[in-house]
């Protein structure tokens, strides 16, 4: 991505771009901040709107992974994970879903830990099947941790 390429896409004038952000990197960072806000967003919707039970952990990551195209797609968020701030809101956002997984998995230390399973199982699972396999399906995971 260049300011140039960015400039005919939007079609504001490169130098305005520059000036704006400074430099490719803080042109980069901004927008992944911003789609960070938005994941961060839909993933509050989505607790809010997912019941508190071990059905509802499916239904709030399947909240959080959506079909549509709002969908966000997590592998360009965590591209560049070397910069503090995105790690950080990486992290942060770990800590959020996690937290929403373990209070519909009974909370407390097995919940807790259930929660973290489960998040680097749905993380592993969206990772492997834009690579073409189906996998397993979350619920079954669940079952397997109860």
């Amino acid at each position: 991505m260049s300011f140039a390429t960015v400039a005919r896409v939007t079609g504001l004038a490169a130098p305005t771009l520059v000036q704006r952000y400074g430099s490719r990197d803080g042109m980069v960072q901004s927008a992944l901040l911003a789609a960070w806000d938005a994941l961060e967003a839909r993933t509050t919707e989505a607790a809010e709107t997912s019941q508190i039970s071990s059905k509802g952990a499916v239904q709030f990551l399947k909240l959080l992974a959506g079909d549509d195209a709002t969908s966000l797609d997590l592998s360009l968020l965590a591209a560049d994970l070397r910069d503090p701030t995105l790690r950080n809101r990486a992290s942060g956002w770990r800590e959020m879903v996690e937290a929403a997984l373990a209070a519909r998995l009974g909370g407390g230390a097995k919940g807790r830990e259930a929660a973290a399973i489960l998040f680097a199982a749905w993380q592993g699972q969206a990772l492997w099947q834009s690579a073409g396999g189906r996998g397993f399906k979350l619920k079954d995971a669940l079952k397997r941790l109860d």
